[in-house]
């Protein structure tokens, strides 16, 4: 099953990082979030992945590029007639990595259409390349094939400022609101599989998936959600960003699993 990741957005607000570069870019400890985030899908057995990549995409591209050479010790010999390059030490990644140009305005529906030719007609997983958390993948994939749906994502709880979902004793998610500081509702908190029947849907390039895809699915009863109560954390700002290099340098970061 290959994992898409939604790396083409602006990172507005992250904007003192991200206009340096995406912002799936940006680095948890010396990796970017992007890095944890595959690495993380990859010790449950996840490894082809389609990233959904728009504004500055060529810094995914070419960190992909160099991958071998960063994870290598290197000698580059230049004494001789001929430059040469010896490989001493390598840790290559199981992972086979598409990086698709899915425009720099795209919205997020359109950016998933136009990777359909990567997936082809089976299941798949999504995500934002934006947030790290430890739900149980296995766990969401068996919850996903009972429910039916053509969508399933993982509904999480935090008190920030998220459209929330209801949902009923099923798991069906019934409609979508605003949450206020004070209740104990579910947000999205990606990490979805997605069947794809998704592809049926108009998927535009001016339209959000979370705010208008979703929002339709859940009107048909198409849209489950597996309740996840454990850690969940985006990076949306610096302030994130600072609670996540916290986590990733007291060496029990919650989504290091492998």
């Amino acid at each position: 099953m290959k994992v898409v990741i939604l790396a083409g957005g602006l990172g507005s607000r992250i904007s003192e990082e991200s206009h340096l570069r995406p912002k799936p870019m940006i680095e948890i400890g010396s990796q970017p979030i992007l890095w944890h985030i595959m690495k993380y899908y990859s010790a449950y057995g996840y490894h082809d992945f389609v990233i959904c990549a728009g504004y500055k995409q060529h810094a995914i591209k070419e960190y992909f590029a160099d991958y071998f050479l960063y994870s290598s010790d290197v000698t580059f010999d230049y004494a001789g007639d001929e430059e040469s390059v010896e490989i001493h030490s390598s840790h290559a990644e199981p992972w086979r990595v598409t990086v698709a140009d899915t425009g720099l305005n795209t919205q997020t529906a359109g950016r998933i259409r136009r990777i359909r030719k990567y997936v082809g007609d089976e299941p798949f997983m999504l995500t934002y390349g934006d947030g790290v958390s430890d739900v149980d993948l296995n766990a969401l994939l068996r919850f996903h094939e009972q429910a039916g749906g053509i969508v399933t994502l993982t509904g999480v709880n935090i008190a920030q400022r998220f459209g929330v979902l209801e949902m009923d004793g099923r798991g069906n998610v019934v409609e979508f609101r605003e949450k206020s500081d004070d209740d104990e509702a579910a947000i999205n908190g990606g990490f979805m599989v997605i069947e794809p029947r998704l592809f049926e849907e108009p998927l535009g390039d001016e339209e959000d998936f979370s705010k208008v895809t979703l929002r339709a699915l859940a009107d048909r009863g198409e849209l489950t959600a597996y309740r996840h109560t454990g850690y969940w954390q985006p990076m949306d700002t610096a302030r994130d960003r600072a609670f996540l290099e916290e986590a990733w340098a007291s060496g029990d970061a919650p989504w290091k699993v492998w």
